[in-house]
């Protein structure tokens, strides 16, 4: 069909991976870039949640060298894996605020990354795998479509 046979389907899509249609950013289609990046925020949250209870498990039933150790870890994992639990949830559901939190776990990621690619052992295809998730989200948070599809306003551009 041509263009001016079916003229709404360009629109759909435009819609669909620009930031909305609204003048605030808000209205119309979640972006796609924003979907992924709620998903990458969320697949890191997860991660980390089933991290943490593995290590809290294994220091409990285990015998690890210092259980109590095992135990601050396994619990500083599962609470570490609310803050991009909670930005994903915010990212899906078009908070402004929720793309500090998301950044924000991005970047604490990526010395971990380096840590991880820097060990001798099964650690680097676990450390690339961070990296190339941490960077493919920084780059989805700060693009321009996400930004005003979260309704963030640039520097000067209050009104």
């Amino acid at each position: 069909m041509s263009s001016e046979q079916n003229p709404t389907q360009n629109d759909g899509a435009t819609d669909a991976t620009e930031a909305g249609g609204g003048t605030d950013g808000t209205a119309g289609a979640r972006p796609r870039r924003l979907t992924y990046a709620a998903a990458l925020s969320a697949l890191e949250g997860i991660a980390l949640l089933v991290g943490g209870v593995w290590i809290l498990v294994l220091g409990l039933t285990g015998d690890p060298d210092d259980r109590q150790q095992a135990v601050t870890g396994g619990v500083t994992l599962a609470v570490l894996a609310l803050l991009p639990l909670l930005a994903a949830r915010g990212l899906l559901l078009r908070r402004g605020w929720s793309r500090g939190p998301a950044v924000i776990t991005q970047i604490m990621a990526l010395p971990v990354a380096y840590n991880l690619l820097k060990a001798d052992s099964m650690a680097i295809p676990g450390g690339i795998a961070l990296a190339v998730v941490a960077v493919a989200s920084l780059v989805l948070l700060v693009n321009p479509a996400t930004t005003r599809a979260l309704g963030i306003k640039g520097p000067g551009r209050a009104e």
